[in-house]
């Protein structure tokens, strides 16, 4: 199909409705508004399901009871409603049931402000809710991965039996971009033989996320993590940009890695060598690949919207075999291009020990500029 001028949110809901979505259930929260707007258009229309539920707690239960039935179905919301679902998400979870969630992140804590973030980092891809469950994260960097990934995110979902969180901060959902829609999938009804959708003729099935008996919890446990290995094996994504022969490797998600890009090449046209690698699946986090690029890179530099939460993540890897610095900005403010590739300008030209705190180092920088 031809390219065309598209929003961000509207992309996302538009690509669901082409893959396949049967009910979508949700409430409205900036920025990802429009999102819930295009599918009150769109389901009708379709005659599927759309319901503007009272609350992100009503929304996600909704998703529940219609996972429960073999329905394609998804909500999405922004990072406070996020934090409402938590309980409603892992009972998904516990229950064993596909569901996509769409996140559009914001600036916080708390209510926080309507502006681009990446702070859900950690609430999203250690799972949020209670127990042990391990959703697939996928991170899209602009609006034609954000399609892709959505349409993705519910073949997946269906394969795994999982949770897919498709995790795109505030400037993935409003920004404009020409980008290529998939074509409108015809809904499927082959129903798993675990759905519940009457038993006429034949056994009752019971979904549930209670099990009183703890060894038979402790079986769901087990099945759950079995899952998880085969998504590990076979679900990593990422992209590499000028990595052939680069000696400091930026590492940033989403609008990060977006930016981080932008100031790779300004490098480069300096004669640095240096790299971007960006993680789209940030569950599973594509740990084999920068544990090689730790055995030979010179540092890393890690960029965030956030106080540095996926930092972390590269410093357990990496165990003090390379330096890390970290470079993040707060509370919805977007990093520009020079001031990431102000920090590339930095490291290739001082000496860092690896065991360094990068987010301490940070800190010390950030103080004497503010």
């Amino acid at each position: 199909m031809a390219r065309e001028l598209l929003e961000g949110n509207r992309a996302m809901a538009e690509a669901a409705i082409r893959a396949g979505v049967e009910a979508y259930f949700g409430y409205p929260i900036t920025p990802q508004t429009e999102l819930l707007e295009w599918m009150s258009k769109r389901m009708p229309e379709l005659g599927r399901a759309f319901l503007q539920a009272e609350s992100e707690l009503a929304a996600i239960n909704m998703v529940y009871g219609a996972a429960c039935t073999g329905a394609r179905v998804m909500t999405s919301s922004s990072s406070p409603g996020i934090s409402l679902m938590q309980e409603g998400i892992s009972y998904i979870a516990g229950t064993e049931l596909p569901a996509v969630i769409i996140d559009v992140m914001r600036g916080g804590p708390g209510l926080g402000n309507i502006a681009p973030s990446q702070g859900d980092y950690k609430q999203i891809v250690y799972g949020g809710g209670h127990g042990d469950y391990y959703p697939i994260v996928l991170a899209p960097s602009g609006v034609q991965e954000a399609i892709d990934l959505v349409a993705l995110s519910f073949d997946l979902a269906e394969k795994y039996r999982s949770i897919v969180f498709v995790l795109a901060d505030g400037n993935i959902g409003q920004m404009m971009e020409p980008a290529e829609l998939p074509p409108m999938r015809p809904l499927e009804h082959s129903y798993s033989d675990y759905v519940v959708r009457g038993s006429k003729d034949r056994d009752r099935r019971i979904l549930t996320s209670i099990y009183l008996n703890v060894e038979l919890e402790e079986m769901v446990n087990i099945r759950i993590l079995e899952r998880w290995q085969k998504v590990r094996v076979n679900e990593v994504r990422f992209r590499e940009y000028y990595m052939e022969d680069a000696e400091f490797v930026v590492i940033g998600f989403g609008t990060a890695g977006r930016v981080a890009l932008s100031a790779v090449r300004a490098a480069r046209a300096e004669g640095i060598r240096a790299g971007l690698f960006r993680p789209i699946s940030l569950r599973p986090f594509p740990e084999e690949q920068i544990n090689e690029l730790a055995k030979h890179v010179q540092a890393f530099l890690v960029v965030e919207m956030n106080t540095g939460q996926m930092v972390e993540d590269i410093r357990r890897i990496v165990a003090n075999r390379a330096p890390i610095q970290f470079y993040g900005r707060m509370g919805g403010v977007v990093p520009f291009p020079d001031e990431v590739f102000s920090e590339i300008q930095r490291i290739s030209r001082e000496a860092f020990s690896a065991d360094v705190d990068p987010k301490q180092e940070w800190m010390k920088r950030l103080r004497s500029i503010k």
